[in-house]
C-alpha cells in the first residue's frame, strides 16, 4: 500500500476515494514486458513471445485457444489434438524498468527474445506476436 493510500484509509476516506487512489497507483505502475513461453507438453514444442505486457498478452493467447482461433497455425492445431491439459503458459524473463527515460524497451524485448531462440534451439516451433 502506497503512503498516500494509507493516509486516505487511517483518514476514513471514502471507499470511492480509496478506488481513484488504487485506480491512479496501476495506470503509473511499470508493466511487466518480458518474454513468454507456450509450450506443448505432449509433443515437445515451444513457442516463445515477447511483449509489452506479458500477463496480457498470455491471457489473450489463452482465450483465443479456447476459442478456436490463435493467430498461429500450427498452435491451433496441437491444441485441438491434445488439449488444455497438453499446454503450460510461463513467463519466461521480465524487463526491469530503466531510470533512463529514453531507455529502448523494444530493443531490450527484442534482445531477450533472440537470446531464448538461440537458447531453446530446434525445440522452439514458432514465434508469437
Amino acid at each position: 500500500m502506497n503512503d498516500t493510500l494509507a493516509s486516505l484509509a487511517l483518514s476514513g476516506a471514502s471507499p470511492a476515494a480509496l478506488r481513484r487512489e488504487r485506480v491512479r497507483d496501476y495506470k503509473r505502475a511499470f508493466p511487466s514486458m518480458g518474454i513468454y513461453a507456450v509450450r506443448c507438453t505432449a509433443t515437445g514444442e515451444l513457442w516463445l513471445g515477447r511483449s509489452r505486457n506479458v500477463e496480457g498478452t498470455l491471457n489473450r493467447v489463452q482465450f483465443e485457444l479456447r476459442q478456436g482461433a490463435p493467430r498461429n497455425v500450427r498452435l491451433r492445431e496441437a491444441w485441438r489434438q491434445h488439449g488444455v491439459g497438453a499446454f503450460s503458459f510461463e513467463v519466461l524473463d521480465r524487463v526491469k524498468q530503466r531510470v533512463d527515460p529514453m531507455f529502448d524497451y523494444d530493443a531490450e524485448l527484442d534482445t531477450l527474445l533472440q537470446l531464448w531462440l538461440a537458447e531453446f534451439g530446434d525445440a522452439v516451433a514458432g514465434e508469437l506476436a
